[in-house]
């Protein structure tokens, strides 16, 4: 039986709906909102996965080419491996509604995202992160939402939620808010050095549509809500908790201090082996449960360690940031490198400038567009001591690169100011918590290294925060353990000006506005500890570009000269690229981009494309071949694509009876300008141009 409820956001209807589509799903439902249409399903498994640490969840967001009436590109013609988009999008649908599962279910859940109509909207994200919560909660999966979520932007100083395209692309704010109705659950995106307090607002005003959106999907779970699943939550052995303890609990004390992660966590290994050994004596393995317990143990220690005493596991005070160190122009053939280290984690930061040649071209369902600036970022397994196959790129590296991507992205140049594609690698050399933050700091040095005139430089740090009650602590800078044991990660990139982009997930269902607004200034005070370590080092670009980097100049023709550079089927344009070596760019608007490796190649070009695209001159002398001969004159091409005419009475001094008789096609004749009339016609004199050199 269809169902369905309806809510007002920005003044058109958004609609939830379910009964009709995909009845077999465990929970489905179809969100309709103008010319945009997306389907979520939630299915769980029947069969508990047993002796598994982690919950079996996978969320998936696929678009449907045919959604914008398009076919797939490529020789398949069909939807292949997810884009970037979807990738991304599947981790924003993921985070929010990961941490509001009951602790010890693990069966194999999956949620699917299809957009099927896609709109002027821009919001079938948004919409998946609803309608996929609005899935869970009908079914009788046990799900502790539902969550709900919208995109706030900024347009002349005022915000606006749920931007449509054109209005995204004025908006100096993007900021994709998830929350339940009580808190603040996860946070993401990028802004043009905004204040913090202004990013707090932001979030204020996005919750406050959050919560219509979680009751209207509560709304639509009264009408066709299922009963959920019950849940049995892990039995602690208290008999076992205590034995464990009882051998491991000082030894655990101790080794948690050990400073060194890779010491601590060897230290850590022996104990639990020991332990096992001792205990694992009966019929049964139990080994599992001795290390879920020994695990809870630690973590209770370290977060105690933190709350109580304000000591972290290598040391630190809360607010205290690791030691720092950075390098550059390390690698002599690159055109910027940079290695930053903060404590146990360095990453190595390559750039590369290459030619409009080198834009990324994507085809997504808004339709082409091309990427002038990208930053990829590798998590190689040595990086943190292990052994693993490599693989292309998986949602954690897409995820973190394109946070530090939108990190420096506001503070490049324009295309106009520096015509270059900018191509960022960061190689995660080792780990130990926040190595994306690294990413930001080492592209940071490895752009200034380049030569690229960026705004202001761009530093990153990691929050992290305990919380057990009303015992609250927040962490600055934090470590890997840190990261796995707390209940927050919040990452923040921005200037000495202001925050450019941001990053928050949460394991405790969401957090406060008092606790966001003391992570802010914590992560501000940290970023200006860190930007000012940086200019130890590098403080701004260098004057000059590298040696080995390609040099473009630029230079601007009349549009309607654009295809005299051209020429019929591109031949005048290759000619000169033949002729000089260098590679040419032009747009619709004229702007040329001449990319050379050297100097006097470029200026060969601009002098030949200057020749081509200049206006004849009245009283100039050019040197011009003879297009074409008839009985009344001659066609003589002064210009590349510009001819004039050479009256038979302005080729001698003398009277001559054929113009043959002094000129014939193909010779090169030296003529004047001697009119241009208002049709643009040329009229071309050789006599006075040879009386003048005489």
């Amino acid at each position: 039986m269809l169902q369905s409820v309806v809510i007002e956001v920005r003044g058109k209807e958004l609609t939830l709906e379910t009964g009709m589509m995909a009845r077999q799903a465990d929970g489905s439902v179809v969100a309709r909102y103008g010319d945009t249409v997306v389907l979520a399903t939630a299915v769980s498994g029947k069969n508990l996965r047993e002796n598994i640490d982690f919950f079996p969840l996978t969320i998936d967001y696929q678009e449907k080419t045919y959604s914008a009436g398009k076919i797939p590109g490529g020789f398949f013609k069909r939807e292949g491996r997810p884009t970037e988009k979807e990738v991304l999008t599947s981790r924003l649908i993921d985070r929010p509604v990961r941490p509001l599962f009951p602790k010890g279910y693990s069966f194999d859940t999956q949620g699917i995202v299809s957009v099927l109509s896609y709109g002027d909207e821009n919001i079938a994200d948004i919409l998946g992160i609803n309608t996929m919560s609005a899935a869970l909660t009908i079914s009788d999966i046990p799900f502790n939402g539902p969550v709900g979520a919208v995109r706030i932007g900024r347009v002349a100083g005022s915000f606006v939620i749920n931007p449509d395209f054109r209005e995204s692309e004025e908006c100096d704010l993007s900021l994709v808010v998830t929350g339940t109705e009580e808190a603040v659950v996860m946070v993401e995106g990028s802004a043009q050095e905004m204040s913090e307090a202004d990013l707090l607002e932001a979030i204020d005003i996005a919750h406050a549509e959050i919560k219509k959106l979680c009751a209207v999907q509560k709304e639509l779970r009264s009408k066709a809500g299922k009963e959920k699943r019950e849940v049995i939550p892990p039995v602690v052995d208290d008999a076992l908790r205590s034995s464990v303890a009882e051998i491991a609990l000082d030894k655990i004390k101790s080794a948690i201090v050990i400073p060194d992660k890779m010491r601590r966590q060897v230290a850590l290994d022996e104990i639990l082996d020991e332990v096992i050994e001792k205990l694992n004596t009966g019929e049964e393995n139990i080994s599992r449960n001795i290390a879920a317990v020994f695990h809870d143990i630690e973590k209770n220690l370290v977060r105690n360690m933190i709350l109580n005493e304000n000591i972290r596991a290598d040391g630190r005070e809360p607010g205290q940031i690791r030691e720092i160190n950075s390098y550059v122009g390390l690698l002599p053939r690159t055109h910027g490198s940079a290695l930053f280290i903060r404590g146990e984690t360095q990453c190595l930061a390559v750039v590369t400038l290459g030619t409009a040649d080198d834009e990324q071209r994507i085809d997504s369902l808004e339709g082409e567009m091309s990427k002038t600036f990208m930053l990829h970022y590798n998590f190689p397994p040595f990086s943190v001591g292990e052994v693993k196959p490599l693989r292309s790129p998986g949602r954690r590296e897409i995820g973190h690169g394109i946070l530090a991507e939108r990190a420096l992205k506001a503070v490049m140049p324009s295309k106009s100011e520096f015509p270059y594609t900018v191509r960022i690698v960061s190689d995660v050399l080792e780990s130990n918590g926040s190595s994306s933050m690294a990413t930001v700091c080492g592209g940071t040095m490895a752009l200034m290294d380049a030569g690229v005139p960026i705004k202001e430089p761009v530093a990153g740090i990691a929050m992290g925060l305990i919380k057990e009650g009303e015992k609250v602590v927040v962490l600055t800078d934090i470590l890997g353990l840190e990261d796995h044991l707390g209940d927050m990660d919040f990452k923040v990139t921005g200037t000495e000006n202001g925050i450019t982009a941001f990053q928050m997930d949460t394991k405790i269902g969401g957090i406060t506005k008092e606790i966001m607004e003391r992570a802010l200034e914590q992560a501000r005070q940290g970023r200006v500890f860190i930007l000012k370590k940086m200019s130890e080092t590098l403080g701004s670009p260098r004057e000059t570009l590298a040696t080995h980097a390609p040099r473009i100049y630029t230079m601007h023709i009349k549009q309607d000269k654009i295809r005299d550079v051209i020429g019929t089927g591109g031949k005048v344009i290759r000619g000169i690229i033949e002729q000089t070596g260098v590679k040419i760019d032009i747009d619709d608007s004229g702007l040329i981009n001449i990319a050379a490796s050297d100097g006097t190649a470029a200026e060969k070009a601009i002098e030949i494309i200057k020749n081509i695209t200049e206006d004849a001159e009245v009283g100039k002398i050019y040197t011009g071949k003879v297009k074409r001969v008839m009985d009344f004159g001659a066609f003589v091409e002064i210009i590349p694509g510009t001819e004039g005419l050479l009256h038979i009475s302005q080729i001698s001094e003398q009277r001559i009876a054929k113009v043959t008789d002094e000129i014939n096609e193909g010779d090169e004749v030296m003529v004047k300008v001697i009119e241009v009339d208002k049709l643009g016609r040329i009229r071309l004199s050789r006599k006075e141009a040879m009386g003048e050199k005489s």
